[in-house]
């Protein structure tokens, strides 16, 4: 009977062994489907430090100055995260109307704003980074050498797609902002 069982493990095995990988599944385009990100409780941690590391790195490599993580351009980012959900749709204005501007002045912030990138996707954070770098909008609002602060704020659906808002400001007295007081941007197609 021993021998019975183990034949028929090893079997099981060996026909396991020979079934292929599953393959990503392709869109019409060609390419693999994404797979939504969940984010954990320990990937929550994890994400602003990720984030400020991937953004220091950048901008290092231009010379451009650290950004240092900001817990009121946080909130905010949050907030404005939580709030584009709710409304369905990405854009630069709350549901009360209120502009980046308004929504750091309401949790403390009294640095200057450069600006704002949102992002609708089922992606991480740094393919979300990565999809603002490469528009030329989002990539300055990130690279801007002005920026002392930076902000991170998400907000994940039952469903998987996550809303994503990074703030960039500066709290130096010689970092004017551009006409119009802030940058809005959103990189194409998120």
């Amino acid at each position: 009977m021993l021998k019975l069982s183990t034949l028929a493990l090893v079997s099981v095995l060996a026909l396991a062994a020979c079934q292929s990988q599953q393959q990503p599944q392709l869109g019409p385009d060609g390419q693999p489907i994404p797979v939504a990100y969940k984010i954990t409780p320990r990937e929550e941690a994890q994400i602003p430090g990720r984030v400020a590391g991937q953004i220091n790195q950048l901008r290092a490599n231009i010379g451009a100055p650290a950004v240092m993580q900001n817990p009121m351009l946080d909130m905010a980012a949050k907030a404005h995260a939580r709030d584009m959900a709710a409304q369905n749709r990405a854009w630069h204005f709350g549901s009360d109307g209120s502009s980046p501007l308004d929504r750091i002045r309401r949790q403390g912030y009294t640095g200057h704003l450069i600006g704002e990138n949102i992002s609708e996707t089922y992606e991480n954070e740094i393919t979300t980074l990565n999809a603002w770098m490469q528009n030329r909008d989002t990539r300055d609002v990130t690279m801007d050498p002005r920026a002392t602060d930076f902000g991170i704020g998400w907000y994940q659906e039952p469903s998987g797609k996550i809303w994503w808002v990074l703030l960039t400001g500066s709290n130096s007295m010689a970092a004017p902002v551009a006409a119009g007081g802030m940058t809005l941007a959103q990189a194409p197609g998120l």
